[in-house]
């Protein structure tokens, strides 16, 4: 099993995971995992996929669990008040001071994308790159809010997720799939806790950036 932590910061604690040791002045992957997800679901298939090895021979990953997302999580009490996006973003620099890590590699997806790019932001000399997927770098307009209201009227906590999660192509074509990720939202996740992140993500606001430019770094083997 992975060496895990709870750490408290300046706005709540948190859940880090990490495998391998830091490696002198070299930057640590740090991810970040989308709503109604964690670093397990998240991440896991990715990193254990052989041609990741190599990846992983030189540097350590930090996986970061949003307040009340890791597995097993307890409910937080009545009346606790989630951090918002930005104040998710504002903890990942106690995290690095616990480990003595320097600077960091980026990885993030959907809400985890977000909060990287406010860090980085924030923090641009902790911030060696960034691999993002699927970065929403606006607040959500009142359609959008209006839209997730009347959804949630309507359909569970874990249909409103699976609709952020995949596209409608995904969600009618892929059944086996999208029956997996379900089960995990109900099963796996704490679904108070989930709710006040998806609220969290919900009342983010714009990132104050006009492009956001993604290059992707190939190397191909030697002939």
């Amino acid at each position: 099993m992975l060496p895990c932590w709870q750490f408290r910061t300046i706005h709540g604690s948190v859940h880090v995971t990490m495998c391998g040791s830091p490696r002198g002045n070299r930057p640590v992957i740090l991810t970040y995992h989308d709503i109604g997800l964690n670093h397990k679901t998240c991440f896991n298939p990715l990193f254990n996929f052989e041609d990741m090895q190599e990846i992983t021979q030189h540097f350590s990953v930090c996986h970061v669990d949003a307040p009340g997302q890791q597995d097993g999580a307890a409910s937080f009490p009545p009346g606790y008040m989630y951090p918002s996006m930005d104040q998710l973003s504002e903890m990942l620099p106690g995290v690095l001071k616990q480990f003595g890590l320097k600077s960091v590699i980026g990885m993030g997806t959907g809400a985890g994308a977000y909060i990287l790019t406010r860090f980085a932001l924030n923090y641009p000399d902790m911030v060696e790159g960034l691999v993002l997927i699927n970065v929403n770098p606006c607040a959500e307009g009142w359609m959008d809010w209006a839209a997730t209201k009347i959804s949630g009227w309507a359909n569970a906590l874990p249909d409103m997720v699976i609709s952020h999660l995949f596209g409608k192509d995904e969600i009618h074509s892929s059944h086996d799939l999208i029956h997996t990720y379900r089960q995990h939202i109900l099963i796996d996740m704490n679904q108070n806790n989930l709710h006040l992140f998806v609220n969290s993500y919900n009342s983010r606001r714009d990132l104050d950036i006009e492009w956001l430019t993604v290059v992707v770094f190939l190397r191909f083997p030697s002939p």
